[in-house]
């Protein structure tokens, strides 16, 4: 990348030795600038004067449209990874008192204190990967097909465009929830909505 704004250039230690590529320039290429975004390790050298100018020109998001520049700037800001718009994984629900942590032992008898009374062998925690599904959903673990089918259901009701008149946060909701089900059904079975255990199993 060109050095930010302002930023003195410095001569490249492993600079080859040629002329810079500026047509006509007979000076020492010493400084070093990628050729395009797409080609951002491949160099072109140049003499100080004509390094300055070519940063000074450089826009990476040049022919881009506006679409284009939103998706690269959302996709560097999450490391090119995939990921959940904020809020969206269960923030809006409500605030369970059994979520609360208790060093002293003030809330010793709520069921979350209960839980880590408990036996090793005795709790059952959700598997990682399956948590942020499960508070899509608001259901606690372990979750049978009927129950799962049963709050899918509820949900896709609730948040049904017909029912929201098109509400664009109600549209995305339901796509969380559609997405959420769909991972929990295929971890612990269950089918399409309102089907069976036993035909599931049997479906393709």
């Amino acid at each position: 990348m060109p050095p930010r704004r302002g930023q003195k250039p410095e001569p490249d230690p492993d600079r080859p030795q040629r002329p810079c590529d500026a047509p006509g320039c007979l000076a020492a290429g010493e400084f070093r600038a990628p050729r395009s975004r797409s080609r951002l390790n491949d160099y072109h050298w140049f003499c100080l004067p004509h390094v300055r100018e070519y940063n000074a020109a450089w826009d990476y998001y040049k022919g881009m449209g506006p679409a284009e520049i939103e998706a690269n700037l959302r996709s560097d800001s999450g490391w090119q990874r995939p990921t959940w718009p904020l809020g969206r994984l269960g923030g809006a629900a409500r605030f369970s008192s059994e979520h609360l942590r208790d060093p002293l032992g003030i809330l010793r008898d709520t069921p979350l204190h209960a839980e880590r009374r408990r036996p090793p062998d005795e709790k059952r925690e959700a598997p990682p990967e399956l948590r942020a599904a499960l508070d899509v959903l608001g259901l606690g673990w372990p979750v049978e097909p009927p129950a799962l089918r049963a709050r899918y259901k509820e949900l896709a009701k609730q948040l049904h465009p017909d029912v929201n008149g098109g509400d664009r946060g109600a549209e995305d909701r339901l796509k969380d929830v559609n997405r959420a089900y769909s991972l929990l059904r295929q971890r612990i079975g269950g089918g399409r909505p309102g089907m069976p255990a036993e035909a599931a199993r049997a479906a393709p």
